[in-house]
């Protein structure tokens, strides 16, 4: 039976440039005790489609045709009233930036409260007892203390169960997770999508997912509807839509999907596959880090964020640091491009000990220019003030001798070689799409040309095209410009198509290391094989079936 069920739904959103049709025509339907999920890429329509089953559109959106039905209910024609009742009681959402929905201010616990409460499933004799209660329910250890924490006191992960614990307190029988793992490492993704699964058994729910990440889908989803441009375009099981898509979009997006057995070069459309460069490797490590220590003073003691690191880059070598959040991941990387001052060891950049200089003091170090990287999200390290081209120009402006005309020749000339328009220097942040943003983040970057280059996640949130069209580009000018490159990344499949080696770290240390293919192929290391395994497994991929029938 159909617990939800849409019909031709439209959704437009007034602007000053005019009506945006965001939604045109969407028809799917959620059976009881089913998983859905609704893949594509940004702007496709997919969380508009769910704001507007819960009646959550911003003020100028409007449902402009079709029928919304739960369970009998005319969602579109439903009073407010109604709505209110079967927000959280009947239909739950989570939220895709969990920090961004929980108030910083308030006590989880209290948050928890307060959707008991409204829905009178709590009283306020026993509101703490069922908010605990809920806490237990999403595996939260510890959970009388975790009721007393505020958001800013737990990790991305944990305060993913809270918004979990919050969605699923009332025990509502449809769950809508808006990109539900975003920003979380791969084992803790696989734990929160673990959750959710065996709760909507355990409870007999019906759940739809909303994600980019084709692999998850396939992985947890009985069915996956494929969106662009606000329609539908392909719908069915996750292995018939991986072994033989139908739409060329499908296709795409199948194909752009990063996984083992293909090249970097194979995410790309075909007629954008150039033949892959030569990396010219040299021996000499261009950095070696010799027993690197961070210590910070903790509650109950020393905390050893980085424990003794020790391991050399090649110039020319791109390796991947992986590993859990928390792992002294970032605490490492920030060391190296000295933005932060380590505890104790050595940073031998081309032989000279860069651990000796402060910080503070080596921003204005000459060999600034030689060190760089690329950040985790774009929009946070860009000044919103400032345009692309002042973003990528301020580096030369600040380190290079270039005059006023020269740095513009040069700002024009790394636009182009990461495949920015000029016609898009002149733009603001917020008016740039996620791809643009992260060429402008590596421009800026390789401005001052660079030896070594950290790069802390560059593609974590972008779509699956998007991310191959950018992975290619790191490709292309690692081999022109003769870059070293430190690959920070949760996901593991991407690390397997960019690195020569791999090194793998827990609690800050390293617990294994080697040639890239070696570590993902057969690891020796128990926790690498943790990794390995919490990491998405799509069904066997079309391009795959079709190498396999030749």
């Amino acid at each position: 039976m159909s617990l939800l069920s849409l019909r031709d739904l439209k959704v437009d959103f007034e602007t000053r440039k005019g009506t945006v049709n965001a939604v045109r025509g969407v028809s799917l339907e959620v059976g009881k005790g089913e998983i859905v999920g609704i893949v594509g890429e940004s702007g496709s329509g997919k969380s508009v489609t769910s704001y507007a089953l819960m009646r959550l559109l911003d003020k100028g959106g409007t449902i402009s045709g079709g029928d919304l039905a739960y369970g009998g209910i005319d969602l579109k024609s439903a009073k407010e009233s109604t709505m209110r009742d079967l927000r959280g009681r009947e239909i739950s959402m989570i939220f895709q930036n969990p920090r961004a929905a929980l108030n910083p201010i308030r006590k989880v616990g209290h948050q928890i409260e307060d959707v008991l409460r409204r829905h009178a499933k709590a009283t306020r004799a026993n509101a703490r007892a069922e908010a605990i209660k809920a806490l237990k329910a999403v595996r939260i250890n510890d959970a009388e203390n975790r009721y007393e924490a505020y958001p800013f006191e737990l990790s991305g992960g944990m305060c993913q169960r809270i918004v979990i614990a919050i969605a699923l307190a009332c025990d509502p029988k449809l769950l809508i997770a808006d990109e539900p793992t975003t920003g979380l490492d791969i084992t803790t993704q696989k734990a929160v999508m673990d959750l959710i699964a065996d709760l909507i058994v355990e409870r007999g729910m019906s759940a739809m997912v909303i994600t980019h990440d084709l692999g998850l889908a396939a992985q947890y989803c009985s069915r996956i509807v494929v969106m662009k441009d606000g329609e539908v375009v392909e719908a069915g099981s996750a292995r018939k839509l991986f072994s033989s898509p139908e739409h060329p979009y499908t296709q795409k997006l199948v194909d752009a999907t990063p996984r083992a057995g293909v090249s970097v070069r194979e995410l790309l459309l075909p007629e954008l596959r150039t033949p892959m460069p030569l990396t010219q490797i040299v021996e000499t490590p261009l950095l070696e880090v010799r027993d690197l220590y961070k210590t910070y003073k903790g509650k109950s003691g020393p905390v050893h964020a980085v424990n003794g690191l020790s391991f050399a880059i090649k110039k020319g070598q791109s390796v991947g640091l992986v590993g859990e959040s928390g792992c002294g991941k970032s605490t490492t990387s920030s060391m190296l491009v000295r933005l932060l001052d380590s505890t104790k060891g050595e940073i031998l950049f081309k032989g000279e000990d860069l651990a000796a200089i402060p910080a503070k003091q080596f921003a204005r170090d000459p060999r600034r220019a030689s060190i760089q990287m690329v950040f985790q999200d774009a929009t946070d390290s860009f000044n919103p003030r400032h345009t692309a081209r002042q973003i990528i120009g301020e580096p030369l402006a600040r380190l290079s001798p270039l005059n006023r005309s020269a740095r513009k020749a040069r700002i024009d000339e790394l636009a182009d070689l990461v495949g920015l328009p000029v016609a898009l220097l002149d733009r603001f942040p917020h008016q740039l799409s996620g791809g643009q943003k992260a060429r402008v983040g590596i421009a800026r970057a390789i401005a001052l040309e660079p030896e070594f280059l950290v790069l802390d996640e560059p593609t974590a949130a972008l779509d699956v095209s998007i991310q191959a069209i950018v992975l290619n580009l790191l490709v292309d000018l690692r081999a022109k410009l003769g870059i070293s490159y430190l690959f920070v990344s949760h996901d593991l499949n991407v690390v397997r198509l960019l690195c020569d080696e791999v090194i793998v770290m827990k609690a800050g240390e390293i617990v294994e290391s080697g040639p890239a293919e070696q570590i993902m192929s057969s690891p020796d290391h128990p926790y690498t094989r943790t990794l390995l395994e919490a990491a998405p497994h799509p069904p066997v991929l079309s391009s795959q079936a079709a190498k396999a029938a030749e």
